[in-house]
């Protein structure tokens, strides 16, 4: 852990920040974190003011909520606004739709989420311009010329390639563009693409920001108040909003986020490590290999690496019988978990990697324990 992560004099560290984020101005006898707010209205009479009017523009658990992420993304800083959503794909959506209008034209990775082809299709057909481009080498730099939009993602999922946010932010305001990264697999503790020049950090809380995998959940922090504005009128159009028991759940779960995040990260690079000596693994990428042809652009904006590893086995067969012969690794989809999971990519049919590419994403369990089950999948299925 580098000093930046434990704090200084006066600035706390991301475990106490984490632990505390969101948290309202102690009541006697009132809980710490209050539960959840089940409400579709409030009382309203007269003039219709005040923070709390109608279930689909707010409620209390959420503005809790919010103002936790807002504390993690971007620590210290008074200009961040925090919006939550239904899920991560809710919160992406609101910053693409509401941000472009016909005839602009926004720069994708050609290599992200596999959701965001579905994304481009529906702004094609709102007479949108996409272009795309991988995200290592900084390649989206090549196709910016005249774009309303950049949108970046970094590390990309699931390849695990990774650009210069700040060279990106840098030459996409030159030109008066908007910048938005997903942040989805570094979590906040990991980057924090705002003080990286991003006008918008967004992800998905269903990943390693909540933990447990028993909630769907996206955010989108910002600096710019107009853009925002934006972002909150989709919300509201669209009523892409979780629910009061979800947030509060997430709120939880974020208290544990920095106690989740060393273990699982350190794991993950002991399993890449471990997974480097053996022969049948090619294209093994983990940012925080030394060796890694990300590392020396991540160990620049990043101060944690990720959960997850990708790699290859020769074939798909391979593969298949690799993830059925693992006893501590569930075979299910999405990453951040405190158990481990892992899956064959392209099962999926969105992503253009190799039939053989697992994306392995490390749970807590006890890292010798973890390596140690993988190493025995990969040995009993060599044959």
């Amino acid at each position: 852990m580098s000093d930046a992560t434990r704090g200084t004099a006066g600035t706390p560290g991301d475990g106490t920040r984490a632990v505390r984020a969101g948290l309202p101005e102690p009541v006697k006898h009132e809980p710490t974190l209050p539960g959840p707010v089940f409400a579709a209205h409030f009382h309203l009479p007269g003039d219709p003011t005040g923070p709390y009017t109608y279930g689909r523009d707010e409620n209390p658990t959420w503005t809790l909520l919010e103002r936790a992420i807002g504390e993690l993304e971007g620590p210290g800083r008074g200009d961040v606004e925090t919006l939550v959503f239904a899920s991560g794909m809710a919160a992406i959506s609101a910053v693409l739709f509401s941000q472009l209008r016909a005839g602009d034209a926004v720069v994708l990775p050609d290599d992200g989420y596999q959701a965001l082809p579905l994304a481009r299709a529906q702004l094609e057909a709102y007479g949108i311009e996409v272009r795309t481009a991988p995200t290592g080498g900084d390649a989206q730099l090549q196709v910016l010329d005249g774009a309303k939009l950049l949108w970046i993602e970094t590390p990309s999922n699931p390849g695990l390639d990774v650009c210069d946010v700040r060279r990106l932010a840098d030459a996409a305001h030159a030109q008066g563009a908007l910048v938005a990264v997903d942040n989805t697999l570094p979590t906040p503790l990991g980057q924090r693409p705002l003080e990286l020049g991003a006008d918008f950090a967004v992800a998905s809380g269903t990943k390693q920001l909540t933990g447990h995998g028993d909630v769907l959940l996206g955010y989108v922090a910002g600096r710019d108040a107009e853009a925002m504005a934006a972002v909150r009128r989709w919300r509201k159009i669209v009523g892409a909003i979780p629910g009061p028991m979800e947030a509060w759940l997430a709120h939880r779960s974020i208290a544990t986020l920095q106690l989740r995040v060393e273990r699982q990260n350190a794991t993950a690079l002991r399993l890449a490590e471990a997974l480097r000596e053996r022969p049948e693994v090619t294209g093994l990428r983990y940012p925080g290999l030394p060796d890694d042809p990300s590392h020396k652009v991540a160990s620049l904006q990043m101060r944690r690496y990720g959960c997850v590893v990708s790699f290859t086995l020769p074939s798909r067969e391979r593969a298949d019988s690799f993830l059925d012969a693992l006893r501590l690794v569930d075979d299910a989809t999405s990453f951040g978990g405190v158990r481990s999971t892992a899956e064959r990519r392209g099962r999926w049919g969105g992503d253009a990697v190799p039939e053989g590419f697992v994306r392995f994403s490390v749970g807590a369990e006890d890292p010798e324990d973890l390596i140690a089950d993988v190493l025995r999948a990969l040995d009993v299925t060599a044959g």
